[in-house]
């Protein structure tokens, strides 16, 4: 048998290349544990993806690395485990790599207010004076376009080193993206999972952000191929779920929760919304109509033991403003930008972000 050393194990590690970042284990300081012993070696090493499939691959190629510099008749160990959230920095990804946070926001069920809720959110972000970037990833129903008034808008090509690459469309402090940029409005966009899944990873990859301190992802509703390539191509900071209180809306948006902790996605939940929460007369807001239920997905999120980011009114403004393509929070000091700011304010407590 070889003489086993960590200076053995660590060159050997070195000829292994996390593909998302293009750089070795040792490089990118992912070697977090060695244990040589009289039967063996056990090595614990990080990963950049997520994704289980990403996993499994790394851990092959490790254990190929090591047996093939102390010998196949050494018990080889290896544990591969993910990026915690607070290690998922801008320099260790390869997708994004100037944007600090990338959050998506998902619901289970269609027609909850995702996309509104997403357009309110990075507008309220830019007003705090961070830089902001939108990606509408509806692939099937992109609504980002309307909501910020740049229906009739067209990216340009921009040549940043030797690539040529998308800008994006910037409006109310926010670059925006969208799927709706390129096709034809009056037309469906029919596409199979593949072909979303290569769309959406272009509006990452072939598009030049620039330095960001948040990205917005308007996710299409509920769990399937678009989502699971988000998760394996970009390295969410987390997921915000969207949810009305109906039960129907409820038991959706419990299995979008249940999708962002599956094993091999394993992207933290920041917190739950309950939009359309309840109905104020303008001409007396005193009362309140709890038209879909009440405190549902309240409930919900100490269910599951994610946080309550609050609520959003029904409120005819909210809907006339997005129709318009003024979001909500641009109405200065009004109720609905109120609520808002105040759900805003609850998101950043959650990423460790102060507001006064």
């Amino acid at each position: 048998m070889k003489s086993i050393t960590k200076e053995v194990v660590l060159e050997a590690l070195r000829l292994v290349v996390d593909p998302e970042l293009g750089k070795d284990l040792v490089a990118l300081d992912f070697v977090t544990a060695i244990e040589i012993t009289d039967s063996g070696v056990a090595v614990e090493v990080k990963s950049s993806n997520p994704a289980m499939h990403a996993r499994t691959r790394l851990q092959e190629a490790v254990e190929f690395a090591l047996e093939r510099a102390v010998g196949a008749e050494v018990e080889v160990e290896v544990t591969v485990s993910t990026l915690k959230k607070d290690e998922r920095t801008s320099e260790t990804r390869k997708v994004l790599p100037g944007v600090q946070q990338i959050i998506a926001i998902a619901s289970g069920k269609g027609g909850v207010g995702k996309s509104t809720v997403a357009a309110n959110l990075a507008v309220g972000l830019a007003q705090l004076g961070y830089k902001v970037g939108l990606c509408d990833a509806d692939i099937y129903g992109p609504s980002v376009p309307t909501m910020f008034d740049v229906t009739k808008e067209k990216p340009e090509p921009i040549e940043v080193g030797e690539r040529t690459l998308i800008q994006p469309i910037e409006q109310y402090g926010v670059k925006v993206l969208s799927i709706g940029f390129f096709a034809d409005p009056d037309q469906a966009i029919v596409w199979r999972g593949p072909m979303a899944s290569r769309a959406l990873t272009q509006l990452f990859t072939d598009t030049h952000w620039g330095e960001l301190d948040f990205m917005l992802i308007d996710l299409p509703p509920g769990t399937g191929d678009i989502h699971l390539s988000l998760v394996q191509e970009v390295p969410l900071t987390g997921a915000v779920v969207v949810s009305t209180p109906q039960e129907v809306a409820l038991a959706d948006a419990r299995k979008g929760v249940g999708m962002f902790r599956l094993e091999s996605v394993q992207v933290p939940v920041l917190g739950i919304i309950e939009n359309m929460a309840y109905f104020s007369p303008p001409d007396a807001p005193e009362k309140r109509y709890d038209i879909f239920g009440t405190d549902g997905a309240k409930r919900l999120s100490a269910s599951l033991d994610v946080p309550f980011l609050g609520e959003l009114p029904l409120m005819q403004t909210i809907r006339e403003a997005g129709d318009a393509g003024r979001p909500a929070m641009l109405q200065g000091d009004s109720p609905a930008a109120a609520a808002f700011r105040l759900i805003l304010s609850n998101l950043l407590k959650q990423l460790g972000k102060n507001v006064e």
